[in-house]
């Protein structure tokens, strides 16, 4: 059923075969843009594309940089990997970012990479990371939004034995300026994934490509909400779709498309290299035109 509330709208800029600068331009041009309300980042440490040797930035110290240039934009992480960082550690990383942005964190997380994708999978084994079976990873992931959350709202120091994260005298000070806590947007499309989603997020992001998919899995979600007694319109719906600058036609297709499914938060990839003007163009051609 189509949805009368306004979508937001934002891009992702994969920081990987480009250089800072650009990202920097990119990130700068849409913050003076009121159209473009979000900007993302990725969260793999080697290319997953193209050059596999190329560059790739560390997602949250770049996004920390990326806070400290702009003023407006909400932004984050399109979505940490769970595998990569123990959950209080992670919970103090967004910490800082929220503050450094001034309270304007989206925090984004995920079970990790896909298995099946070798070029994200040989990150781990090139950083010294355990790579475990879906099961455990999925595990992992809902124990870790309990931790994260509890960092950034508990006031007294508490101990925590799951069957994954054990912490003892975990505390987190400061908090983040966002109270409660800053949004949570969980990225993913398996069953599982969806049931920490039904849980713990506020948001729920799955790329966008077999639309009919995308709604099955928003129904799943709906379902796994009304089990557990939570409003599944309590959790905005977000869709990742990839830009083409020389179809842009496709691309409003796909925003229609998704828009029409309920989905409300919409993040717009950008391939590198990033022409001249990329957040004016995105405004003009996408944007404007899906409104």
């Amino acid at each position: 059923m189509p949805h009368t509330l306004r979508p937001s709208f934002g891009i992702m800029t994969a920081p990987s075969q480009v250089d800072y600068r650009d990202i920097l331009r990119v990130w700068r041009e849409a913050d003076t843009i009121p159209a473009i309300e979000h900007a993302w980042l990725f969260d793999h440490l080697m290319p997953i594309g193209g050059d596999p040797d190329g560059p790739t930035y560390e997602g949250w110290t770049l996004l920390s940089a990326l806070a400290a240039h702009t003023r407006r934009l909400r932004l984050g992480v399109l979505v940490t990997s769970n595998r990569f960082r123990p959950p209080a550690m992670l919970a103090k990383i967004a910490t800082t970012v929220d503050i450094v942005s001034g309270g304007r964190l989206d925090f984004g997380i995920g079970v990790g990479s896909r298995p099946g994708h070798p070029l994200a999978r040989r990150e781990y084994a090139a950083h010294g990371l355990p790579f475990h079976d879906s099961a455990h990873a999925v595990g992992s992931l809902a124990e870790a939004c309990t931790v994260i959350r509890r960092l950034w709202t508990e006031e007294e120091p508490f101990d925590f034995h799951g069957t994954h994260h054990h912490l003892t005298g975990a505390f987190g000070n400061p908090k983040p300026v966002q109270r409660p806590h800053p949004p949570i947007l969980i990225g993913g499309r398996s069953a599982a994934t969806l049931r920490v989603v039904a849980e713990h997020a506020d948001l729920w992001n799955i790329p966008g490509g077999d639309i009919d998919d995308v709604v099955r899995r928003s129904a799943l979600l709906d379902r796994y909400c009304a089990e557990i007694g939570r409003d599944p319109a309590s959790i905005t719906r977000s869709i990742f779709l990839p830009v083409s600058y020389d179809r842009p036609g496709v691309t409003q297709d796909a925003i229609g498309d998704a828009t029409d499914a309920g989905f409300r938060h919409i993040v717009l990839g950008l391939p590198a290299p990033y022409p001249a003007d990329v957040a004016r163009w995105v405004t003009d051609e996408l944007i404007s035109m899906s409104l």
